[in-house]
């Protein structure tokens, strides 16, 4: 950012009477703050702020996850209270652990599944007939006659003739 953003960016600040307060930082660098609500010069009032001011200051260098999930919480206003460093850690470690179970799970189903496809015939062939989007999928094709038995009815197909003709004699 310029120096003449800057400048500009601290008059806003100091004119409208907006307070940073710095909240708290993560262990990438990134500083959160938290601007309460407060009324600027001309009467409104504009509501509560949570920003973060990355250490990359380009949007380039951004990449997803440089910003912890629970910093990312807060943020968004899904948790009302900024977390702390020992509570990142907590989580942090405990993604480990269930990336770790996960993969070692894997690894199981992985050998079972070698195992069991030894022990298992391989699939039976199904013959397909027709396509599911076909009216008539698992049935006979429908015929010009119509059929009909005790209980069910199955129209003849039937094609209208054109009208124009018949008009027209």
């Amino acid at each position: 950012m310029g120096w003449s953003q800057e400048l500009f960016r601290t008059v806003w600040r100091a004119l409208s009477k907006e307070v940073k307060e710095l909240v708290g930082t993560d262990h990438f660098g990134n500083k959160y703050y938290y601007i309460p609500a407060y009324k600027n010069w001309r009467g409104q009032i504009i509501r509560e702020k949570r920003i973060i001011e990355a250490v990359n200051k380009k949007e380039v260098d951004y990449e997803v996850g440089n910003i912890p999930t629970e910093w990312e919480a807060w943020i968004r206003k899904t948790r009302k209270t900024p977390p702390t460093m020992e509570e990142i850690l907590k989580n942090e470690k405990y993604r480990e652990e269930i990336k770790i179970k996960s993969e070692e799970f894997y690894e199981k189903e992985k050998l079972l599944s070698k195992e069991s496809n030894e022990l298992l015939a391989p699939p039976i062939e199904t013959q397909i007939k027709g396509h599911a989007s076909a009216p008539y999928f698992g049935k006979d094709e429908p015929s010009v006659d119509p059929t009909s038995t005790g209980q069910t009815f199955q129209p003849g197909s039937w094609m209208p003739q054109d009208s124009k003709k018949k008009s027209n004699q």
